[in-house]
């Protein structure tokens, strides 16, 4: 509602166009206009889906599929799609249309998808609102000086103005600096609309190499930002990331440089000289207005938001009340609300800053540090 507001309050006064509000939203500029006057209508409940639970009644009938791939299959095999289409309008009375006749094909594997053409590339223009599309990549590169030992710089990249929102060196890029480069920036600014990554194992699970990423089985940080209602956008190609790349190189020829001459050699002390001073001189030197006034990052409000952006596993509790995780013992304290958990599911949380605490739905069993020691005292079980 808050998005949806701002964008309405915006495109009201002229400020966005239906496409960039739409856009804000996930949605298209017509889509945006028919909930404008639904908002107007009906209120809240006027911005429901009203396609939950019902049929579409432009659903074509499943009889007459299995009809026409069953003649597909044993007469018209060597057909093209076309081809097959206008033969079976014209001599066996069918009524579907080619798109339908296509997918139902493509569906049952009688046809393959055909190869997509080469298409004409222009630049894309930024988004008109910080905070609409925000990118994240890793650069392996000899950022401290005096060592020939390669660190990975994590960038987190705000797309309307070119302003770094998150930056800091980590040994390797993952998961745990993925979901760190969230924390950092919706704790500085709040929630953005979408994430543009690349299609690295620890962003999407990608069935085929170079195949389409699998959007059902999410990663970690995947599962994290469908939490937070973020919308996650694979690229698939360099090209497509080609601000995100040349930060980078700008990055290359400057970083090292400045760490050098400032005597900064461990990881520690150039995080915080990063945060604290490289990033808000980059900013102002590199930076660009967006294109529009305002902003479209949201504040965060609900649960701890580091019980979000961290990872989440489901274990089973054994006969003495602990959970075993990676090699470490966690002891569920006594609890007044239940006797025990023996036999029981519950979910294991690890922190970016390998902390560990344990729930059982909403609630918070036990916090540990990173030797699985724990930080909470026991909470004693009240009398009977």
């Amino acid at each position: 509602m808050s998005r949806f507001e701002a964008a309405l309050e915006r495109f009201r006064h002229r400020r966005l166009s239906a496409d960039q509000a739409g856009d804000l939203l996930g949605v298209s500029g017509r889509q945006f206009r028919r909930m404008c006057v639904r908002f107007d209508d009906e209120g809240v409940e006027g911005l429901r889906d009203r396609r939950l639970g019902t049929a579409s009644p432009r659903r074509a009938d499943t009889t007459e599929i299995g009809r026409m791939c069953a003649l597909y299959r044993d007469r018209y095999r060597d057909f093209s799609v076309k081809h097959f289409h206008e033969t079976a309008r014209r001599e066996h009375n069918y009524k579907l249309c080619y798109t339908v006749t296509r997918l139902a094909l493509q569906s049952a594997g009688l046809v393959q998808k055909a190869t997509l053409r080469g298409k004409h590339r222009k630049k894309r223009e930024r988004r008109p609102l910080p905070g609409m599309l925000l990118f994240q990549d890793g650069s392996t590169h000899c950022w401290l000086p005096g060592t020939a030992a390669q660190q990975d710089l994590i960038v987190t990249l705000d797309d309307a103005t070119g302003h770094i929102t998150s930056i800091f060196l980590t040994e390797q890029e993952g998961t745990m600096s993925s979901l760190r480069g969230l924390a950092e920036t919706i704790q500085r600014h709040g929630l953005f609309g979408a994430f543009y990554t690349d299609r690295g194992s620890h962003y999407f699970l990608t069935p085929e190499a170079s195949g389409k990423v699998d959007k059902q089985n999410l990663t970690q940080v995947g599962r994290a930002l469908a939490q937070l209602g973020i919308r996650h956008i694979p690229s698939y190609s360099p090209e497509a990331r080609g601000r995100m790349e040349r930060a980078f190189g700008t990055l290359q020829g400057r970083l090292p440089q400045q760490l050098r001459i400032r005597g900064l050699a461990s990881a520690e002390v150039a995080n915080v000289y990063l945060r604290e001073v490289f990033m808000p001189d980059f900013n102002a030197r590199f930076g660009v207005a967006a294109s529009e006034a305002g902003s479209a990052f949201v504040a965060y409000v609900g649960a701890p938001l580091a019980d979000t952006l961290c990872l989440q596993e489901d274990r089973r509790v054994g006969r003495d009340n602990c959970v075993s995780w990676r090699g470490k013992t966690l002891q569920i304290p006594e609890q007044t609300h239940r006797h025990h958990y023996v036999r029981a599911t519950i979910r294991v949380h690890e922190y970016p800053d390998g902390g560990l605490a344990i729930f059982d739905g909403p609630r918070c069993l036990g916090r540990y540090d990173r030797d699985a020691v724990a930080i909470q005292p026991t909470v004693p079980r009240a009398a009977a």
